[in-house]
Order: structure tokens, then C-alpha cells, then sequence
């Protein structure tokens, strides 16, 4: 296991640094990008288009298609940059009207299947060869729809891990859980000592997904939820899932969740604060938070207080080894853009797309790329060892399922949300959430 104590504080400074750098240089490369784009509608006819979002990768997008543009002046990209929420509402609107730009940003799962159902993208089985010989195999899979290739992953991956406060686990004198009864057993001494086992921004209700995402894959394995988002007759009635629901009450009723979990937002952070402040033992959370706990508690990160790890093995027939989170983003080709349009876009996706350039790019900004071979360019990298462990992680991960609110489609994602807040607060039992959840079937 790779703990926050085997990181140099001295690199814990240049990460900081390197993400407020980072942080800076996106304000530039925001007006480039935006200045090349036509606001409010798609490229002009003939003219590929790409729309994508600010912030995280948004300056590693922004480089890529500078040196597509650069080397094909005659079929330069016109792109834009969006907030996430604007960005959703425009892109949805954009492909429902036939007016998408040429390359389809998403999170692949109930989306693009939508857009596959109703014919809004491109098969791309055998037309970017190059490209799928350098995705991880366990991201590219995310962009499939019936074993079809409609999806290609343009940035990083971002699993979720189980972090630890290693200086509570130190000071209680037990280690990380590696199994059920090593978690109940963990929860029941950092209860006795006033530890909050595991923060949990439960207000939020999104981060609830993570505990029965992954006790489902371990309980069943990834074809529990593959027969849900197949919307298959009764498919929340797999055993797995109310296995699932009962081992997460066992933990509210075990006080894993300390007393206050319902009022703790993700969004602002409270569920990383509770940790760095030494009030919580555990958080199982997105990759995407470990910046969070450099930049908000650093004395606390730069003392190596950080640790790491994977869900536990609950003893089901799931690999231990799969991983869920967010595979990546992926891009799509419209299939109303024209044929010059489509073949730019085939073209870039194959040649500039997580190409070499791209690859580097997205660990200079701190990100797993979602690409092979890139041990190397990793173990260079401020917080390499950390980079590194992710990279590992969802290389060596034989299915990446995607988060359950993106893989269905959005009546069911509240739906889901709905039951399971009613399962950790105990208003809903696990048959309830079943029926439920099986009337969402379409």
C-alpha cells in the first residue's frame, strides 16, 4: 500500500505550486479558446467544432487543438469552453436539435446511449486505430454501447479511492481495512475513541453512490449492474443488491458515519475537512479530491498524513481489483457534421488525441492519463508516488465501472439518489428500494 507518509514534503510544495501555476494559466488560454469558438451555436458549415469544459483539463484541450490547428490550417477547430452546468444544458439541446459541434464531449454511459439510440453519433470501430492502441483498455471499454466503439476517452481517468488519515490509524494502532470483518473491526475502534470512522458528505447525497457501487461489484461482480443499465425486467432484485443495502445499514447502525453525516456537503469540501482536521479516520472519495487536502489543510498534507487505498474485499464473487469513479471524458463525432467535418475530426481523435504531447501535458497538470505507457513520464512527476498508484489502479482494474448517476438515465439517476438517501438514513429498507428502483425499468 502507498501511504501519504512515503511522499516528500518537499514535493507536496511543488504540487501546491504546481496546481495554483496551473490554476493561472487557464485564464489566458480560456480567451484563446473561446475567441476561435462561434458562442451560442456550432461551427460554420464545413468548419469542425469541439465544446468542452472549463477548468481541470481544459488547458491540455486547449494546446491539443493549437497544434491541430497549427498543422491543418485549412481544417481548423473552432472550439469552446463551458461550465459544467452550462455546458450539460447547451450540449443536450445542441444534439437534440442536429446542431452539435463535430466532436461531442460527455461521460459516455446513459448519454451516449441516447445518442447512439437516436442515431446523433458515429460508429468508430476500426476508424481510429492508433488512438485505441493507446487508451487503457478499462477506460476505452466506457465508450462502447452493444460492444460498438461510439466514445474515446480524451483526458484522465479519476477512480475512487479510500483515503486514510494515517496519523489516526497510527495513534488507534490499527491498520486500513482489507476485508468486511477488518472494517467493522476498524469502525468499532475509532468509534470507541471518538474517531468518526468514515466521512461522509451524505447532504450531498452523490457521494452516497460510492458505498453501494462498489459493495455491489465486490458482492456480484460488474454484471449486477451491467443486467440494471441493460434496464433488464427485475434487475435490482440480484441478490448482490440487497447484500449491498443491508451491509450499508450494518455500518449506520455500527455509527461508522459518526451522528451529523446528513449535513455534510461535498461541495465544499466538509467531508475532506473532517479528515485533515483529524475528526474523521476515512474517506471514500473520487481522485479528484486529493488536490483538495494540499491546498486546504497544508501543514496537515505536507507531514505525510495522507494515506491511500482500495475498497476492501467484502468476499463476493466481484474482483477486488475492479474500480469505479469516473473512467474518464470522452469525445464522439456528430453524425449530422459533414463528411469533411467527420473525417477531421476521425483524423484529429487518431493523431493529436492522448497523443504523446497530450499525455504529458495531463501529468504536468497533475492527472492520470488515460493512456498506455506512461510509467515513466509518472514516476517523474511531482507526487509521483500517488500518480502512480491511480495509474496502477485503473490500469490493473479488469472492469471501471462508471458512476451509477452518469451510466443510467437521469429519471432513474433521482430516483436512485432518492432511495439510497432513505437506505443511510433508515427510512427505506432494502425490499422498498428494490421495488423501487425495479419500476424505473423502462
Amino acid at each position: 500500500m502507498n501511504t501519504g507518509e512515503q511522499t516528500t514534503a518537499s514535493a507536496r510544495r511543488i504540487f501546491r505550486r504546481r496546481i495554483l501555476a496551473s490554476a493561472a494559466l487557464v485564464a489566458p488560454l480560456v480567451l484563446s479558446a473561446c475567441g476561435g469558438g462561434q458562442p451560442g451555436g456550432a461551427a460554420q458549415p464545413g468548419t469542425p467544432g469541439a465544446w468542452y469544459l472549463t477548468g481541470g483539463s481544459e488547458p491540455v484541450f486547449d494546446a491539443s487543438f493549437e497544434a491541430w490547428n497549427e498543422a491543418h490550417p485549412d481544417r481548423a477547430f473552432a472550439t469552446e469552453s463551458f461550465a459544467n452546468d452550462a455546458f450539460k444544458e447547451k450540449i443536450r439541446t445542441a444534439v437534440g436539435s442536429g446542431q452539435a459541434p463535430t466532436l461531442i464531449y460527455s461521460w459516455t454511459g446513459g448519454t451516449l446511449a441516447d445518442y447512439v439510440a437516436n442515431g446523433d453519433v458515429v460508429d468508430l470501430t476500426g476508424k481510429v486505430p492508433a488512438l485505441e492502441s493507446r487508451a487503457l483498455e478499462s477506460v476505452l471499454s466506457s465508450g462502447m454501447v452493444d460492444g460498438t466503439l461510439y466514445a474515446v476517452p480524451n483526458n484522465n481517468p479519476q477512480p475512487v479511492i479510500l483515503f486514510t488519515n494515517e496519523k489516526l490509524f497510527e495513534q488507534v494502532g490499527v491498520e486500513p481495512p482489507t476485508t468486511w470483518e477488518e472494517t467493522l473491526d476498524v469502525v468499532e475502534k475509532f468509534e470507541a475513541e471518538g474517531v468518526i470512522p468514515f466521512s461522509l458528505a451524505a447532504q450531498s447525497r452523490w457521494p452516497l453512490l460510492m458505498w453501494i457501487q462498489y459493495l455491489t461489484d465486490r458482492i456480484g461482480g460488474p454484471e449486477v449492474f451491467d443486467a440494471i443499465a441493460a434496464n433488464e425486467p427485475d434487475a435490482w432484485s440480484d441478490p448482490a443488491i440487497t447484500e449491498a443495502l443491508e451491509k450499508i445499514q450494518e455500518l449506520v447502525d455500527a455509527g461508522a458515519f459518526g451522528d451529523s453525516y446528513g449535513s455534510v456537503v461535498a461541495d465544499n469540501n466538509a467531508d475532506v475537512a473532517l479528515v485533515h482536521t483529524d475528526k474523521a479516520a476515512m474517506l471514500l472519495q473520487g481522485a479528484w479530491v486529493y488536490p483538495s487536502f494540499a491546498t486546504d489543510a497544508p501543514d496537515w498534507f505536507g507531514e505525510g498524513n495522507l494515506g491511500y487505498t482500495a475498497f476492501p474485499d467484502v468476499g463476493g464473487s466481484g474482483d477486488p481489483a475492479n474500480i469505479v469513479g469516473n473512467p474518464a471524458n470522452f469525445w464522439s463525432i456528430s453524425s449530422h457534421a459533414s463528411d469533411e467535418e467527420q473525417q477531421a475530426a476521425i483524423e484529429y481523435l487518431d493523431e493529436f488525441n492522448l497523443n504523446e504531447q497530450a499525455t504529458r501535458d495531463l501529468v504536468d497538470n497533475g492527472m492520470v492519463p488515460a493512456t498506455t505507457g506512461a510509467e515513466d513520464l509518472l514516476a517523474d512527476a511531482d507526487e509521483s508516488e500517488y500518480l502512480t498508484y491511480a495509474y496502477n489502479m485503473v490500469q490493473d482494474a479488469p472492469n471501471f465501472q462508471l458512476s451509477w448517476d452518469q451510466a443510467l438515465a437521469a429519471d432513474q439517476a433521482q430516483e436512485l439518489l432518492t432511495q439510497l438517501e432513505g437506505i443511510f438514513q433508515a427510512t427505506t429498507t432494502p425490499q422498498q428500494f428494490v421495488d423501487a428502483m425495479n419500476a424505473t425499468i423502462k
